[in-house]
């Protein structure tokens, strides 16, 4: 258990997902970015360019380090190799957080490019709960877990997601990544209340908050279907919840995603500083 270190050591600022075409902008040090998130898997070689502007970039910047691939929910064991290449990254850059997601993403042999989510059942809890604890034993630190992107709900579920992170938190006491747009995506898809969710959530594991874009699609139905995309800019009613979450939180480090059709900086840092302006009403 780590229950005694914070969920994460980043500032109550604006971060972005770090995209190097932008590295030049980046270190003029715009007002309102206050960290940058890098994706572990990118940076998991021994040198070159990307190694070296990283350690450039943290000498300025808190950086976090969010994993897409260790398929915490997965039914077999963790990929040992992996978790080693990671436990090096950590080691040398000593970031001031790190995530992962409440997905599954391999399954024997194969890997998939998509983040597959879970039933919330007690064997899924006590399975994905070990894989937690052997992570943060590996890497020595709390690693965060970030509530995943929904399509389908599980007919096997026997409890809420947000209890079961819940006890997720109190099983290995890891901290939590809330993707307020996750939260968005999934109360849509699934016909439920995102008020409610954010009611439900355990605020006080939170280390950090994530935004980002997603597409509007339909299902055989004709209902609506979103699919997170992180491809275009925040839409304001992921705005407007992420400031009921904040103003039941109280100010936390918010981070901008945009990983698909990546804009020029200008367009970029527009989202930025409205993060800044929401947390700013809140410490009002």
């Amino acid at each position: 258990m780590l229950d005694a270190t914070p969920p994460s050591f980043l500032p109550a600022r604006p971060g972005v997902g770090y995209k190097p075409q932008h590295y030049t902008q980046i270190m003029e040090k715009p007002a309102a970015l206050g960290w940058l998130e890098i994706h572990a898997e990118n940076y998991m070689g021994d040198g070159g360019r990307p190694i070296a502007q990283l350690r450039h970039l943290a000498e300025h910047f808190p950086i976090s380090v969010h994993g897409v691939g260790l398929s915490i929910g997965g039914e077999g064991d963790l990929d040992r190799d992996h978790l080693a290449r990671l436990k090096h990254l950590v080691g040398w850059l000593n970031p001031a957080s790190f995530s992962e997601h409440l997905a599954w993403s391999t399954h024997d042999s194969h890997f998939f490019n998509d983040l597959l989510p879970l039933p919330f059942t007690p064997q899924t809890l006590a399975r994905v709960a070990s894989h937690i604890s052997q992570v943060q034993d590996t890497l020595g630190r709390r690693m965060l877990l970030e509530n995943p992107s929904s399509y389908l709900a599980f007919a096997e579920s026997t409890m809420s997601e947000t209890d079961f992170l819940r006890d997720l938190v109190q099983r290995t006491g890891c901290g939590l990544l809330l993707d307020v747009n996750n939260v968005f995506v999934s109360a849509t898809n699934l016909k439920t209340s995102p008020q409610d969710y954010i009611a439900a959530f355990p605020l006080e594991a939170v280390g950090e908050i994530h935004l980002g874009g997603h597409d509007e699609d339909a299902d055989e139905t004709g209902a609506p279907l979103l699919i997170d995309s992180h491809g275009r800019a925040v839409v304001d009613p992921v705005w407007a919840l992420l400031d009921k979450t904040l103003a039941r939180s109280g100010p936390k480090p918010v981070l901008i995603e945009w990983d698909n059709d990546v804009p020029d900086w200008p367009v970029l840092n527009t989202e930025i500083v409205k993060a800044d302006r929401a947390l700013a009403q809140v410490r009002a």
